[in-house]
């Protein structure tokens, strides 16, 4: 394998030792598909840094560690690439760790890892629970700032929480689909991803206390478990209606679009309205053929400039932030969609 970049250097981007690494740059055998997959991310990763290292600053390890559907994982690395090059402060260099469903167990023990290894700072997409929430403090009173990112772990000592007000989402999707549904009654599907995520759970409390507010004859059914992940979302949902009367219209706010409106047409469903969370590449196409009503967006590149800006500010090379940065809520219909 042809590459420019030292194997110390390839195996401290990808968190792998280096006699890994060289077994998989000379093609030795007993090397696992997913080992190959991560030294191939790290050197990718390398080049596309390699324009930022050029410029003067000190240099700084941010990890990455996000649970999430790869549609939206991949969102996320794209800002974050697409973010670094205008930053100043420092020459952050990533390293990425992507799951799309990851046990308590297993986030705590990929943070730890990273606490060993060490690191400048960490950006987190995980749940809010007492495990995860002491890997955090154990992490910052070590001196490595964590961010997290469109879900918050607020039980832990976290140096800032970064992304969209998800009150105001859940509030805004009531009120939206409240005056959307017309003078009628019926049952709401709602859709979370996981309890555990606090984003999720927020934006549901939220949507709860307005639309029963504004339309108090409709029924809420609550769906959740399927992480955002076709096959999970499909058993799961497929279970949770069956018998269920006719469903008026849906708002999912963890993901796994498809799936959701798979299941409903297999059971005869078809909601009138559809609300979703996020510009991915599932629901640009599923608006653009008017599956989806509207999604309620925001710009992960303003997240990932404020958790730079945090992890700076945390090493006394940028002003201090604020604990809560949140980015704007834009509404996207099929006649305003981002280029």
């Amino acid at each position: 394998m042809t590459h420019r970049f030292p194997v110390k250097e390839i195996a401290r981007q990808s968190g792998l030792g280096t006699a890994t690494v060289d077994r998989v740059l000379n093609n030795r055998a007993h090397v696992s598909p997913q080992t190959r997959a991560r030294v191939n991310a790290a050197m990718a990763e390398l080049e596309l840094q390699e324009q930022q290292l050029a410029a003067r600053g000190r240099r700084m390890f941010v990890d990455v560690l996000v649970e999430a559907p790869a549609r939206f994982s991949r969102q996320i690395k794209s800002a974050c690439e697409t973010v670094l090059p205008g930053i100043q402060q420092a020459v952050f260099r990533p390293r990425f760790e992507m799951h799309e469903q990851l046990s308590d167990t297993g986030i705590v023990a990929a943070l730890d890892r990273i606490g060993k290894r060490g690191s400048q700072g960490i950006v987190l997409k995980a749940r809010d629970v007492p495990p995860v929430q002491d890997a955090v403090n154990r992490l910052e009173n070590a001196g490595i700032p964590v961010v997290t990112l469109v879900t918050d772990v607020p039980g832990s000592q976290r140096s800032a929480y970064v992304g969209l007000d998800n009150a105001t989402a859940g509030q805004t999707a009531a009120y939206l689909l409240a005056n959307m549904l017309g003078d009628t009654t019926g049952t709401i599907l709602t859709s979370l991803s996981q309890d555990a995520f606090q984003g999720e759970a927020t934006r549901y409390a939220a949507f709860e206390q307005v639309f029963r507010h504004l339309r108090p004859g409709f029924e809420i059914l609550t769906f959740s478990g399927g992480a955002g992940v076709t096959r999970a979302t499909t058993r799961a949902l497929r279970d949770q209606i069956a018998g269920q009367g006719p469903i008026a219209a849906v708002y999912s706010m963890g993901g796994g679009n498809r799936a959701i409106l798979d299941v409903l047409d297999h059971a005869g469903q078809r909601p009138e309205h559809f609300i979703a969370h996020d510009l991915d590449a599932d629901n640009v196409d599923l608006l653009r053929n008017g599956a989806l009503s509207f999604v309620l967006h925001h710009d992960l590149t303003v997240d990932m400039r404020h958790a730079f800006a945090v992890i700076a500010g945390r090493h006394g090379l940028a002003p201090a932030s604020p604990g809560t940065l949140n980015s704007e809520i834009q509404v996207i219909t099929p006649y305003n969609i981002p280029e």
